[in-house]
């Protein structure tokens, strides 16, 4: 890495150790950070994970109640049923640190119309029902998934930042700072060597 540029004297160490403080203190919040971070990031991962176990699970209820139905009433009676309203899903967003992600989800799934043709058989019937909550179970997944993805990026790139600071620039301005003072104690000696010097011409 090229050497930082600064003023030369003192006025160069000021700076140095103004932008060193100021280095140490961003990393410091940049801990502070990453540790809130980390256990968010955690909590989602759980959180997604169950979201995801959930849906699956909905998922597999649903396929097994129409497998029964349609061995009851053969495939044929999928075809009767119109098609029903979409879902609708309403995302609530929050944010942890600074970091905009989904916090929870509203999930609307139309009923089976009063006046629409009954379903073939109650095997059939709590499939429907099924299918609606893995629906709704998917939709929370989704939300999770996202929750976690998003707060794992920023706590990716604040690990990077945090280690960018206390392994290059840190480590660069207290490099410089050292070069800085040595070069001052070395003209402070100098000039008082050449201050003796002309004391003692003097009295010669």
């Amino acid at each position: 890495m090229a050497d930082l540029r600064t003023p030369p004297g003192r006025a160069g160490r000021m700076r140095l150790s103004r932008s060193l403080e100021v280095a140490r203190r961003g990393a410091d919040l940049l801990d502070q950070k990453l540790r809130i971070l980390r256990t968010a990031h955690d909590r989602l991962l759980r959180e997604d994970a169950a979201a995801r176990d959930r849906w699956h699970a909905r998922l597999a209820e649903a396929e097994t109640w129409l497998r029964r139905g349609l061995l009851l009433s053969g495939e044929d009676a999928l075809d009767t049923p119109p098609a029903a309203p979409r879902a609708t899903v309403e995302v609530h967003w929050t944010s942890t640190m600074g970091v905009r992600h989904p916090g929870a989800v509203s999930c609307t799934v139309p009923e089976r119309a009063p006046d629409g043709p009954p379903a073939a058989n109650t095997a059939l019937l709590r499939a429907e029902a099924a299918y609606a909550e893995a629906v709704r179970a998917a939709a929370e997944s989704a939300a999770a998934g996202e929750a976690a993805r998003a707060v794992g990026a920023e706590t990716r790139t604040t690990r990077r930042r945090l280690r960018a600071l206390r392994r290059q620039w840190i480590p660069r301005l207290e490099s410089a700072l050292a070069r800085v003072d040595a070069m001052l104690e070395q003209a402070e000696h100098e000039d008082a060597v050449r201050r003796r010097w002309a004391s003692e011409s003097r009295r010669d």
